[in-house]
This record gives structure tokens, C-alpha cells and sequence, in this order.
């Protein structure tokens, strides 16, 4: 009898796929790194919040305008919470979830209030 060779399977990387609990951890890690990266630099002064609002990065869709606004030096949940009571937001309305309007407005007053200066809300 002759032995029957099987030719091993050849696999790459592109073909195998992580379980997808692993993509989602690996996701969230990624969200996670990127979002503490802008805070990082929001609070620094290097980058506006009414850009981050406009533009709304991947990193930012599911982010709360609390958590955004609050990242701004200066900035706590009182005043966070006035701005949004103000433009009939809610705190734990999602980046992401905003309308063209509603962002329009949000970047809008906060491009006029002067972010995070001294300026009361």
C-alpha cells in the first residue's frame, strides 16, 4: 500500500481570522489608545474641540459630548452640562449620533464661546 501524502494546508494570515471576540477586544483596545491620545491633546490646547465636532473622527463616533467637552482644561460636568442644555443636547448623546445640524450648531457656539477659555457658559 502505498501512503496517500497530503499536502498541508497553506495558510496565511489573511485567511485566518481572529474569533471574532478577539477583533472586538482588538477594536475597542484601539478606540481606547486613539481616544486617550485626543483627550491628551485637547486638553494640551493643540487641537479644538469644534474641529474634533465637525470632522468627528472614527475614535469619536461612539464617544458621549460630555466626556468630549469635559476633556477640555477647564471644563467640568456643570459647564458641559449648560453648553448642552443650552442647544437642547443631551450629556450622553453620542458624537456619532448627531445630526449635520446639531453638529453644525454644537461646533459653532463652541468656536464662539472661545473653547476653553475663561469664558462662562
Amino acid at each position: 500500500m502505498a501512503a496517500a501524502s497530503i499536502a498541508p494546508a497553506t495558510t496565511t494570515a489573511s485567511t485566518i481570522r481572529a474569533p471574532q471576540h478577539m477583533q472586538a477586544l482588538a477594536r475597542a483596545n484601539r478606540v481606547r489608545l486613539a481616544r486617550a491620545e485626543l483627550k491628551r491633546s485637547i486638553g494640551r490646547g493643540e487641537v479644538e474641540v469644534s474641529e474634533i465636532v465637525r470632522e468627528c473622527p472614527w475614535e469619536t463616533e461612539s464617544m458621549t459630548l460630555a466626556e468630549l467637552l469635559t476633556s477640555q482644561r477647564r471644563w467640568g460636568r456643570t459647564r458641559a452640562r449648560k453648553l448642552l442644555i443650552s442647544l437642547s443636547l443631551s450629556e450622553n448623546k453620542r458624537l456619532g449620533s448627531l445630526t449635520s445640524r446639531q453638529r453644525l450648531m454644537l461646533a459653532s457656539t463652541l468656536a464662539t464661546k472661545g473653547e476653553p477659555s475663561a469664558v462662562l457658559v
